[in-house]
Order: C-alpha cells, then sequence, then structure tokens
C-alpha cells in the first residue's frame, strides 16, 4: 500500500513538473510573441553620423570603444539636424549655414573618398512600452551613406548640392498610403558633380571656409529591398503611390467596356425574356402582337 502511495506521488508530482512546464513554454512564446514598434507614415526619422578626426579623418570612439555617432548638421531651414519622414517621398531642403574649419576638412575628407560620409537611421522607433523585470531589445541601425562628390582646389572645393536619398522598407502582405513599416536599407548619393564643368554651375557650389552648403535632397521610397522592375522598364509607385493618365485611361476604358456587355445583355436577353413571359400572361395583348394581325396590339380574327 504504501509502495502504491510512493508511485501515485510520484506522478503527480511529475504531471505538475510537466504542467509548469508548459506554462513556463506558452508564457515565453507569448512573451517572444509580442510586436516590436513600426514606423507609422510621416512619422520623423533622426539621422545621426560617425564622428571623424579632422585630422585624419579616422573615426571616434567612446570610452566603450564604441564608435561615436553625433547628429547630422542643423539644417537652417527647420534649425535641427536633418530628419526624414517615413513613406513620404519629398524635395528637401538643408543649408548649412555656415562651414566651419574642422567641416571644411571633413568635406575634403569625403569628397576625395579617403573617408565616407557614414550616418545611420534607426530601423524601427523606439519601443514605448517596456515589459517590467525584462530588458528591452537593442535598437538596429541601417547605415546611410552619403556618397559626397565634387573637385578639390588648392584654395576652395566644388560640391554637387543634390543628392538623392534611396530608403528600401521590408515587404509586406499589402500596401496602405498610411501603413506602417521596418526600414531595410539605403543609399545617398550626389548628383552632376562635374556640372560646374559639363552644366549649369547652379548645380555645383563653390565652397570656401565660412560659407553656407545648401543641399538639396530628393527622397524617395520603395516597399522592398528590391529595384522594382517590368519588361526592362522601371515601375515604381512609391509608398504612397501616384496616379498617371494611363491609370485613368485603362479606368475609362474598363468602365465602357463593362457597360456595353450589360446593355447587351439587357436588351439581348433579359428584356426580351420578360416581354414573352408578360405576352403569355395577357394573351397576346401586347405590342408585340403575339396572336395579332399586324396591327401591332393583337386583335384576333374575326369569324
Amino acid at each position: 500500500m504504501a509502495q502504491r502511495l510512493s508511485v501515485l506521488w510520484m506522478r503527480l508530482v511529475w504531471v505538475f513538473l510537466l504542467g509548469l512546464r508548459g506554462e513556463m513554454l506558452a508564457g515565453a512564446e507569448e512573451h517572444s510573441s509580442v510586436p516590436l514598434p513600426s514606423y507609422h507614415y510621416g512619422a520623423p526619422i533622426e539621422v545621426s553620423c560617425l564622428n571623424r578626426s579632422i585630422d585624419t579623418g579616422e573615426h571616434i570612439s567612446n570610452e566603450k570603444n564604441e564608435l561615436e555617432y553625433i547628429p547630422f548638421p542643423i539644417c537652417n531651414e527647420t534649425g535641427k539636424p536633418l530628419e526624414l519622414n517615413y513613406g513620404i517621398e519629398e524635395e528637401l531642403n538643408c543649408t548649412i549655414p555656415l562651414i566651419t574649419d574642422p567641416f571644411f576638412h571633413l568635406l575634403e575628407f569625403y569628397i576625395h573618398n579617403d573617408a565616407p560620409l557614414s550616418c545611420r537611421i534607426p530601423s524601427r522607433p523606439p519601443p514605448t512600452v517596456h515589459d517590467k523585470g525584462r530588458t528591452p531589445p537593442p535598437q538596429e541601425y541601417v547605415p546611410l551613406i552619403f556618397a559626397l562628390a565634387g573637385t578639390l582646389q588648392l584654395s576652395h572645393l566644388h560640391i554637387s548640392t543634390h543628392l538623392n536619398i534611396l530608403l528600401h522598407s521590408t515587404p509586406k502582405h499589402h500596401l496602405h498610403h498610411h501603413d506602417s513599416g521596418v526600414i531595410d536599407s539605403g543609399a545617398a548619393y550626389s548628383t552632376s558633380p562635374l556640372s560646374h564643368t559639363t552644366g549649369p554651375a547652379a548645380l555645383t557650389k563653390k565652397l570656401v571656409i565660412g560659407d553656407p552648403l545648401p543641399l538639396q535632397l530628393s527622397v524617395r521610397w520603395f516597399p522592398t529591398p528590391a529595384l522594382p522592375r517590368e519588361n526592362g522598364k522601371v515601375e515604381w509607385a512609391g509608398m504612397g503611390g501616384h496616379f498617371y493618365l494611363s491609370t485613368m485611361f485603362y479606368c475609362l476604358v474598363s468602365a465602357g467596356a463593362g457597360a456595353s456587355i450589360v446593355t447587351v445583355w439587357f436588351w439581348g436577353i433579359v428584356l426580351p425574356k420578360r416581354i414573352k413571359a408578360r405576352a403569355k400572361g395577357l394573351g397576346g395583348a401586347t405590342p408585340l402582337g403575339g396572336y395579332g394581325v399586324g396591327n401591332g396590339w393583337g386583335m384576333g380574327k374575326r369569324d
């Protein structure tokens, strides 16, 4: 009897431990399934850049031997460092009001490709809700390298003031104008860096110490990491989508074709069936004259 009770007790303990383990696994699974935050349409995205030495162009590390990032230079238009807006395709102006001597030497490094203008943006916004007793996940960043182009002279430099910024989001099951998402990758590069010698000089800026630097940024968004192509032609409508004349033409043609099909079906099938059914019920006294002599009202023959 005592042995049976002992075996029964051990089984109960084993069942309890299995249940406890199942609850712990379920709790861990539920805890890990908590979604991470995503950007909403139009959310501001801060741009920070790698801090570099003006003497050598090498990166600067902090006391923890980690790469040190500082905010992008302040834009005169907003009074804040450069910010991008999630999903918004726009033309941004960012005028750096004063090029100091240290920053001028950094621009020389950037243009000569001795050191890149290495920046980064958060792939997703920081979490606003934290679980008590759990360390929040580390902030992830996406590199955004600004490929500044221009030419160096002895007393000044020419720099391309227009840059294209291309940003990719992670793929989603659907696209919507106000959808949320996470940044996957990005790139930024100067356009027409030799325009001061081959084209309109307005696309480049002759720069000396103390001058302002007006930057014009064309921002475009892609909903997936891949570049969309169709039959060798780039097909792209951005995050919010665009409306073209061809789209309106297709819509009008589709509407006209649908209306024609419905009209033919009604006059050719539906209406004759209804008229025949009505004529049968009224004994032929209809405009079609089912039993008439051709006068249109179905008058019967006289004996």
